[in-house]
């Protein structure tokens, strides 16, 4: 087993009944300035290199993002703020992300979620999230030879990545840390940092500024052994 074999598994799956029928009625109804489209409408996988030091962990697809593009945070706003972050940085060649064959690369660093398939409402149920979680076990166990640092987006996706990375088998600790943006915790050989979510709501109100969100990305690249621009 390896990435490819996963991300290919994980596009097939149908686990979920709610978010099968939610992801594929978007895609036949599609948003009007996406009429063109073809939309993807299946569970999308994660992106970037199989060797990535870091990597990004997010909610899920956004429905007229990833979930039209089959790309993580592709095609939305959310996604504009976090490639343009990793682009100053230094760790993506291009500072937007709007098709999955656009030519972007990312430099040591996989972006995923802990659910695959866009929610109704952005809201996928705890069972929804617990339903998926193997899929992120079994990526972060095939990561884990060169996984150093880990951003985690959000409060969900905080509560859905401690109890992966527990089945993946790293000592996470008892009681479960809390989230909060810019904490940092310890894992045995892996720095975890949590991170406000990239959402619309939080980058419209100043929640979360591109400034705060590179000062996450650069530290979690030093963590991880990457070269940053400055």
């Amino acid at each position: 087993m390896n990435l490819s074999d996963l991300d290919h598994r994980i596009t097939g799956c149908r686990a979920c009944p709610r978010l099968v029928a939610w992801r594929e009625e978007v895609a036949r109804t599609k948003r009007a300035a996406f009429a063109d489209w073809t939309y993807w409408g299946r569970p999308v996988p994660g992106f970037g290199p199989a060797d990535a030091p870091l990597l990004i962990i997010g909610l899920a697809p956004a429905a007229h993002g990833a979930n039209r593009t089959g790309r993580m945070f592709t095609g939305d706003r959310s996604g504009d703020v976090l490639y343009e972050a990793l682009y100053d940085i230094g760790l993506a060649s291009q500072p937007t992300a709007v098709s999955a064959d656009d030519g972007l690369e990312l430099y040591g660093v996989r972006i995923t979620s802990p659910v695959r398939c866009a929610p109704p409402a952005n809201k996928p149920t705890p069972e929804e999230r617990d339903m998926c979680r193997s899929w992120l076990v079994e990526e972060l166990t095939l990561l884990r030879p060169t996984l150093k640092a880990v951003v985690v987006l959000g409060a969900f996706g905080w509560q859905a990545a401690l109890p992966a990375f527990a089945a993946a088998g790293w000592a996470v600790p008892r009681p479960r840390p809390a989230f909060g943006h810019g904490t940092h915790v310890p894992l045995d050989g892996l720095d975890l940092f949590g991170c406000f979510h990239v959402s619309q709501r939080n980058t419209f109100t100043g929640k979360l500024t591109p400034a705060m969100l590179r000062d996450v990305l650069r530290t979690a690249a030093g963590a991880a052994g990457l070269p940053t621009a400055p």
